[in-house]
């Protein structure tokens, strides 16, 4: 039986900047409708980002044989360096003539508040890939991306017939309640976090219940608090994994996500999925960047020994 995964969703690149003050000593209240202002931000790094990048890196450390399907930009090759480097395969990375692969430009100031500039650039081109171009997939998965590869990727899993799992995140904002409702209509697992999984019943009129009830499993990540798992008519609760310092959460839903596959893939019951999902996160918030972690599967397998007295496979 096959366990290629392959990732829809993002890939960019983050330029992360530290501003040594408080924005709100330099934003004047009352003359916001005239902003002019500019941040000095002397300590600044360059990360390599985007929900299917991130995914990817972590599924290929444990080991599973993934395929990032996204499209990118002219600037692309440093990446692309890094997927040679990390032996992940770019068959279905393409470079969109006459664009950027995205970019967020992150400023976080000394009370941890954020200002984020984001161009999505070759992402509103992801439609030009198709799901049918892979074949003898086993699981996939549509995350953040352009709105109209969202769709056209969902469907074409459903039509596939495909198991893969939901994930809009910050995309879902761009879908009107008919194309969410669609999305829950074509998936069968569904991952959020608890802001996203409230929109989403906002957004769709559904209570958490109902939309459960549609999936195979609802996943709900709640940040330093674990996560739930929405599963064959029961609520599974998972608890934290311990972290011995949080450098950054920047990636860590999808670290979590990378986990949460792997189990799914190996025909993991929703705990140890759950449970697993959880250690990678923690894994990944102990470093700074979103693809700065390295593991084995049998390191994974050690800690996770240690973190719930329970061997993984």
């Amino acid at each position: 039986m096959s366990k290629k995964v392959l990732v829809c969703g993002s890939y960019a690149f983050d330029s992360i900047m530290v501003f040594e003050d408080q924005f709100k000593n330099h934003i004047l209240p009352d003359k916001v409708h005239m902003l002019n202002i500019s941040f000095l931000v002397p300590k600044m790094r360059k990360e390599f980002g985007g929900c299917a990048g991130n995914i990817a890196y972590s599924l290929k450390l444990l080991g599973a044989d993934v395929l990032p399907m996204a499209t990118v930009g002219e600037d692309f090759a440093p990446y692309g360096e890094w997927l040679k480097k990390n032996n992940i395969d770019s068959t279905f990375i393409k470079v969109v003539d006459g664009t950027y692969t995205g970019q967020a430009f992150i400023t976080t100031d000394m009370d941890d508040n954020q200002i984020t500039a984001f161009h999505p650039g070759a992402m509103g081109e992801s439609h030009l890939n198709s799901v049918n171009d892979a074949s003898d997939i086993a699981l996939g998965i549509v995350s953040p991306d352009g709105k109209q590869g969202m769709i056209e990727h969902a469907k074409q899993f459903s039509d596939a017939k495909i198991p893969f799992i939901f994930d809009p995140g910050q995309g879902m904002p761009m879908f009107n309640k008919d194309e969410l409702l669609t999305f829950i209509e074509q998936a069968n697992y569904i991952t959020l976090n608890d802001y996203e999984s409230q929109l989403l019943q906002d957004k769709t009129g559904l209570q958490m219940n109902e939309i459960a009830s549609q999936v195979d499993a609802y996943i709900v990540t709640k940040g330093s608090e674990g996560s739930e798992i929405y599963a064959n008519g029961e609520v599974i609760k998972i608890e934290p994994a311990k972290t011995s310092i949080a450098q950054d959460p920047t990636g860590c839903g999808d670290a979590y996500r990378a986990g949460l596959i792997f189990g799914m893939i190996n025909e993991f019951d929703w705990k140890t999925c759950g449970q697993l999902a959880g250690l990678i996160g923690a894994i990944k918030i102990e470093h700074l960047g979103t693809q700065n972690h390295s593991f084995t599967l049998e390191e994974i397998k050690i800690l996770y020994h240690q973190q719930f007295n329970e061997e993984l496979f």
